[in-house]
């Protein structure tokens, strides 16, 4: 993974937290990540409002310039899932036999298993800046395109 992606990966965690905090969409479907470019898409009902895309792309901005430490850990999976429950999990499966999982929390913002590596702290993601969302109502999911801010 290059550095640009890295810090794009990143970015993910950090835009997940804001659209959580913002839409209550709990559950991620997928995650691209290409060096400077990125797109989270999120199970959601409904095509989000101006502000409310507004809303996301401060509040991850103000994580991100905020500094927050980028933990990663592992953790054996039960003792995870009796820690964080179903938070750790997207709606991509993780294997039944694999029993050891990695952590990437950022405190009191976002955490989720892993198993790519993230910048140590939300700084050095520098900022985002949210393109045009796509709402695909059929399979009810609204796609978050991103940039990196130069």
């Amino acid at each position: 993974m290059s550095a640009e992606e890295l810090k794009t990966h990143s970015a993910v965690h950090v835009l997940k937290g804001a659209v959580q905090r913002v839409l209550g969409a709990k559950w991620t479907a997928s995650v691209h990540v290409s060096e400077r470019h990125g797109r989270l898409t999120v199970k959601f009902d409904r095509e989000p409002t101006g502000e409310e895309l507004s809303a996301i792309e401060r509040l991850a901005n103000e994580e991100i310039a905020a500094g927050a430490e980028v933990l990663e850990f592992e953790m054996e999976r039960q003792e995870a899932e009796g820690h964080f429950g179903d938070a750790i999990y997207d709606l991509f499966p993780v294997p039944p036999e694999v029993t050891l999982l990695k952590i990437v929390r950022i405190p009191d913002w976002n955490i989720n298993c892993c198993n790519e590596p993230h910048v140590d702290s939300t700084l050095r993601i520098g900022g985002i800046s949210l393109g045009k969302p796509r709402f695909r109502h059929s399979r009810g999911e609204l796609e978050l395109e991103f940039d990196l801010a130069e």
